[in-house]
């Protein structure tokens, strides 16, 4: 019965995983609450999860990267790489992939790949060509140069500590840098021959066109008899029938409203609205309908711009709608249009909740734009703006990083101890604040990588993992060791599809080492095939960092399916005949 409670959970977590109508800490949790009320494992074994070392490492980690981006140091490093590398869009494409896959072995692959997006839009601009060309390889590198070391990502961290549970050493610190490097190397490789002739061009066009902005705009006139005459712009009768104020245009001045302004006679005001809308209030008493289509021109000015704006991986917006965060207040800037994943939000978007790789179309003031640049939530993709870069901070933090790294890996110090010690130093020298210190860590991702590995200890503790290693025992074992190992590196790829990486990688592992077990084989074997598999799945856009690049660069589903489905079968063919090479079966 146990075993039938377990897997029923799993299948259902699967499905909210992918669907994502609920959060996936919240199911995380939903599942221990569950395993804990049927006493399949205890509130202790729930929780032990939570209190482990991996968690400390994952969330001090979070902490030295944001320090890391708070005083300048990555912006400058990049700032320097895109001066070297304009010089050629063949030296770019190589330069990039290299240090950002080489950054990746160390920080979170989804910040790398936010800092480098803005720079990059700006330096193809820049050069004349598509930022789709430069922009997938980006995400490619960042993802594959986790796999060089184990702070890499998240998923080597988890499944380092699950192993260390179940009894056999953690992971070393370089222990899998041979490997990963291999499958870094054939990612460039295949990047700049093959995978370069297959990505595709997507050209830059206007804003308005981009957007589909034309035929839904217009110019009113304001009569002096119009009621609208003395109203607030956001409380006024246009505002209540959803008709959105871009511009007014009041003599020779163009300006922006703000939540204090009020219409007055003779104004011209620029609206949105859908076409229908548009059409019923020709006939409103006291206002002229001037223009039915407005182009990009007229939405700016020297001192009003349009703007792009990526919803980067730990933004606080994530989950939250325009309105409930009051966008035009707080940043001073109005909301035309939401892109996700290729397809324009045009209606009803103060009611869209904000995910990570969203662009927003904005409209304000060049200075309100510039402040932005500082926002460490937000990516405006215009031409590339560095921020201040506080030097000796920078050299603090950095410093720290490098010393716990070193500390770690020479057990010296045990790795959490040494992370920890560099995150509190970081807080302490001023580099990040506490508050950003606390903000920066992803807890979603915390509870769900504990409270998976909870539930790992679930299937090994009801016999579900041993059930399920039986039966791919009697199938594939008599096809040899290696079609077992390919079993698992297939199932795990597949499985990173509906949920995390992390998650599907603890899923995996507890029937793995069972498998093992049975088939009398290595299982630190199976274990490092099944943690780096998890992170080879390049076939779609559903890992964060290639979310943060749909949008830029105006890919399609089809352009990843048909760039990373070749890589990945190579990658993976690398892990079934290689790792049994670096810990034999």
């Amino acid at each position: 019965m146990q075993i039938v409670i377990v897997l029923s959970l799993l299948f259902i977590a699967i499905i909210l995983f992918a669907t994502e109508k609920i959060s996936v800490d919240i199911v995380t949790l939903i599942m221990l609450i569950v395993l804990c009320t049927t006493r399949i494992i205890t509130p202790e074994e729930a929780f032990a999860g939570f209190s482990s070392d991996f968690i400390v490492i994952l969330a001090s980690i979070f902490v030295l990267t944001a320090a890391l981006e708070e005083t300048g140091i990555l912006e400058f490093m990049i700032a320097r790489l895109v001066k070297i590398a304009s010089r050629g869009a063949n030296i770019l494409l190589f330069l990039v992939m290299l240090i950002s896959g080489t950054i990746s072995a160390f920080m979170n692959n989804t910040t790398v790949t936010a800092m480098f997006v803005s720079p990059l839009m700006g330096v193809s601009r820049k050069l004349k060509f598509s930022a789709s060309k430069i922009l997938m390889p980006l995400a490619f590198a960042s993802i594959l140069g986790g796999t060089c070391t184990l702070i890499g990502t998240s998923t080597n961290v988890a499944v380092s500590g699950y192993i260390d549970k179940a009894g056999l050493a953690p992971v070393g610190m370089f222990e899998i840098s041979g490997i990963g490097l291999i499958i870094f190397v054939v990612g460039m490789l295949y990047m700049m021959t093959i995978g370069r002739r297959l990505l595709p061009n997507h050209q830059d066009s206007a804003l308005t066109e981009e957007y589909k902005m034309q035929k839904y705009i217009t110019e009113v006139l304001v009569l002096p008899n119009s009621p609208l005459v003395n109203q607030l712009v956001y409380a006024s009768d246009l505002s209540k029938k959803k008709f959105k104020m871009l511009n007014i245009i009041r003599g020779k001045e163009k300006f922006l409203p703000d939540y204090r302004t009020r219409i007055q006679a003779n104004d011209i005001l620029l609206v949105e609205g859908e076409i229908d809308d548009l059409i019923t209030i020709r006939e409103t008493k006291g206002i002229e309908i001037m223009a039915d289509v407005v182009l990009e021109d007229a939405l700016q000015s020297p001192d009003i711009r349009l703007a792009e704006i990526l919803i980067t991986a730990h933004s606080n917006l994530i989950r939250h709608t325009i309105r409930e965060i009051d966008f035009q207040r707080r940043y001073g800037l109005t909301v035309l249009a939401v892109s996700r994943q290729g397809e324009t939000l045009r209606t009803q978007i103060s009611d869209v909740k904000l995910k990570l790789g969203d662009l927003l179309l904005v409209q304000g003031a060049q200075e309100r734009l510039n402040y932005l640049r500082s926002n460490q939530h937000l990516a405006v993709l215009e031409e590339f703006s560095q921020v201040l870069f506080r030097k000796r901070k920078g050299i603090i933090t950095i410093s720290a990083f490098v010393l716990a790294i070193i500390l770690g890996s020479f057990s010296v110090l045990p790795l959490s101890i040494s992370f920890l010690g560099a995150a509190v130093i970081s807080i302490l020298t001023g580099c990040i604040s506490t508050d950003r210190a606390y903000e920066a860590i992803d807890w979603r991702l915390l509870i769900l990588i504990g409270g998976m590995t909870a539930f790992g200890a679930a299937m090994d503790k009801s016999g579900a993992a041993q059930f399920l290693a039986n039966g791919i025992v009697d199938w594939l074992a008599p096809f040899g060791k290696i079609s077992v190992l390919a079993g698992f590196i297939f199932l795990t790829v597949f499985l990173t599809q509906p949920m995390s990486n992390a998650a599907a990688a603890l899923v995996i592992v507890p029937v793995a080492l069972q498998t093992a077990a049975a088939l009398d084989s290595n299982p630190r074997t199976f274990a490092i095939a099944v943690m780096l598999a998890a992170s080879v799945s390049l076939v779609t856009p559903f890992e964060p960092s290639c979310i943060l690049v749909y949008g830029p660069g105006k890919y399609r589903f089809s352009d990843f399916l048909k760039v990373g489905s070749g890589l990945t079968l190579i990658l993976i063919l690398i892990i079934i005949f290689m790792v049994p090479v670096f810990w034999p079966l």
